[in-house]
């Protein structure tokens, strides 16, 4: 990735460029199945499953993002993955129901081509888009429904691989049995094929990178310190502000001693000029799902609550720090399809923090360190253009 912040922006991908989401054109892509990086040492189905539920986690998107200065990390992918429940996004804080885990390879290793690959439609374009692959090249098998690790197997075609029960079982509900019982009349393999989607998967985008315009810092002129120009820039926000206090019991008000108040209405500005900030430096590129600067400046809040201290975010298993890598924004929730009319999945923003000294051991798979940010409750005037769901 280059240097400075980059934006990275949801691109619908028809069947025919397809192939462009494989891993070996090393993509960056929301939903569908991983399209894994190195074959050695991937997360096994308990590492995917949620923190709270403790059922499995959806692939939610993937980025590319080589370290240049470092040979061992030539190819390098982060992985996120999130629960399908819904309530188990109600507390904010770390983990929780997401994953995410790294991988890096060097330049010659045993799976990718040295030379970068072609822009162009690869001549087997009918192999490219068969659907997903059942197995790695290592032999090592993947689960028919998720994607994942599938260790273990279809007790009746032994062809079909699972993470475990529960997507053994969906899959059976979607018809698994009748393809059994076809390949069992006739050994022609018809088990073998692989649906491209299924409910459980969220649906597929390429994620396109961009650097982020200096624009904003033109418009921008809100400094967190700065609270007359806060004042100046944050109307819409002083009137829902002072909608909360007039409509507030006035006979409980009466009875907060003035430090309280004070105190309260401290906290109230400071958020309020947190957020004014969120807005007006999303509000050039209001499409944006994911803002990346590794090393260099810190993630962008949607709140002044629940902002992790350094001592929250646990160093690396070799020893070293995390640092800031990149965040998901919440104009992604518009295009996973998880509105409903009860509880939805939901989140301000998701920051991913990573190991300092990029460690690997033996090209694995490593986990990295996510937090999660939920808006505050008077939150809700985003630019115009960024649709994000209103908060809890």
């Amino acid at each position: 990735m280059a240097a400075g912040v980059e934006l990275g922006f949801a691109a619908a991908v028809g069947p025919a460029e397809a192939w462009r989401l494989r891993s070996a054109y090393f993509p960056s892509k929301v939903g569908g199945r991983p399209a894994w990086l190195g074959e050695a040492g991937l997360p096994g189905p308990a590492a995917l499953r949620c923190g709270r539920c403790q059922q499995p986690c959806a692939f939610l998107l993937q980025l590319y993002a080589p370290l240049r200065d470092r040979p061992d990390a030539f190819h390098r992918t982060l992985f996120v993955f999130a629960c399908r429940g819904a309530a188990c996004y109600r507390i904010p804080g770390p983990q929780g129901p997401l994953r995410v885990f790294r991988n890096q390879l060097p330049r010659r290793n045993s799976i990718y081509p040295e030379e970068p690959p072609p822009e162009e439609p690869p001549p087997e374009l009918a192999a490219a888009t068969a659907g997903p692959p059942r197995r790695l090249r290592c032999g090592a098998a993947l689960c028919g429904v998720c994607g994942c690790l599938g260790p273990y197997a279809c007790g009746r075609c032994r062809r079909v691989g699972y993470c475990g029960p529960e997507h053994q079982a969906l899959d059976w509900r979607r018809g698994h049995r009748r393809f059994c019982e076809q390949h069992a009349a006739s050994g022609d393999g018809s088990a073998d094929a692989v649906p491209e989607h299924n409910e459980f998967l969220f649906p597929e985008y390429e994620i396109l990178i961009e650097p982020e315009e200096p624009e904003f810092l033109a418009d921008s002129t809100v400094n967190p310190n700065d609270e007359q120009g806060a004042a100046e820039t944050s109307k819409d926000l002083k009137e829902q502000e002072d909608f909360r206090v007039t409509s507030s019991a006035g006979e409980a008000c009466q009875s907060l001693d003035d430090e309280t108040l004070e105190a309260m209405a401290k906290h109230e500005t400071e958020d309020d000029k947190i957020f004014q900030m969120f807005k007006e430096r999303i509000a050039v590129e209001p499409e944006q799902i994911i803002r990346y600067c590794r090393e260099g400046e810190g993630p962008i809040w949607v709140s002044g609550e629940n902002i992790p201290e350094e001592k929250d975010i646990p160093n690396c298993l070799c020893g070293a720090r995390r640092i800031f890598e990149f965040q998901i924004m919440p104009q992604l929730l518009n295009h996973l399809q998880v509105d409903s009319l009860g509880e939805s999945i939901d989140w301000g923003t998701l920051v991913v923090y990573t190991c300092a000294n990029n460690c690997g051991e033996e090209n694995k798979y490593m986990e990295e360190f996510i937090w999660k940010q939920d808006f505050s409750a008077g939150s809700v005037c985003l630019p115009s253009g960024y649709e994000a769901k209103s908060s809890k």
